[in-house]
């Protein structure tokens, strides 16, 4: 059996961050392992509280793991301050971790801030280069990249200024796109790859960007490439959100069992 880790924040309402990483790693047959950054008090409805994790615990966290349970793939989320970014940096080097997916978590579905605006550019310098796949939504791309991201070409462009950055893939998420068809775009140094579809009517899409992420960890871990993980990641979180159980009086979190 193949382990994925996730590092990342986890979410007390169980729909985004550790816990719904741990539950797509499950679906797709991998084994989960974790480094927890942050712990948050949330719900469908916001994040009311965030602690993060003191950055020698994350350090021992990540080297008890591969010291003994070595991720075929791995995955980052929340990180919240300069300071961790710059501890996953050096582990991911350290630990000769290739099959890197980033996902840069600055702001939850909800609209709160999960990353310092001074740890936008840490990001950008510290794990863009690291990567195999970095996963922005529209906003996050816009952060990373300094430029307008709301079409298709500019969510081109922002994936090529990624790849520029040294990632080897970048996925720019769609799902902040008006209009009834969506469209996700895969850059990488030799191609563009558009995935567009129906958008699905429901306000249950509360760690829709986690959940991806993780399923394309999970994908790569199994040893799919790059493009293969991708499209199976994309159906399982449109197939997620349709089956979702309206749970909560907010953003209701998708079915990871489906």
């Amino acid at each position: 059996m193949q382990i994925a880790l996730t590092i990342a924040g986890s979410d007390s309402g169980g729909g985004a961050g550790i816990q719904a990483d741990l539950k797509t790693f499950q679906r797709f047959g991998v084994f989960g392992t974790s480094v927890i950054t942050a712990v948050t008090a949330q719900n469908t409805q916001g994040v009311r509280a965030i602690h993060l994790v003191p950055a020698e615990i994350v350090r021992a966290q990540l080297a008890a793991l591969v010291e003994d349970l070595r991720p075929a793939a791995l995955k980052t989320g929340m990180l919240g301050t300069a300071d961790l970014i710059g501890e996953i940096a050096a582990g991911i080097l350290e630990h000769r971790m290739t099959r890197y997916v980033l996902d840069p978590v600055m702001i939850a579905t909800s609209g709160d801030r999960l990353l310092d605006r001074a740890a936008e550019q840490e990001v950008l310098d510290r794990l863009v280069p690291l990567a195999l796949l970095v996963t922005p939504n529209l906003e996050e791309a816009a952060a990373l990249t300094g430029g307008a991201v709301g079409t298709p070409d500019e969510m081109e462009r922002a994936g090529q200024r990624l790849v520029e950055a040294g990632a080897r893939g970048a996925l720019v998420k769609g799902g902040h796109l008006p209009g009834d068809v969506l469209v996700d775009v895969l850059v990488t140094a030799d191609s563009v790859r558009h995935f567009s579809h129906p958008r699905i009517a429901s306000t249950s899409t509360h760690g829709t960007g986690c959940t991806l992420s993780a399923a394309i960890t999970a994908g790569l871990a199994l040893g799919k490439n790059l493009d293969e993980a991708v499209a199976a990641g994309i159906d399982y979180v449109r197939s997620a959100i349709a089956a979702a159980p309206a749970l909560g009086k907010g953003r209701g979190p998708v079915w990871h069992g489906v």
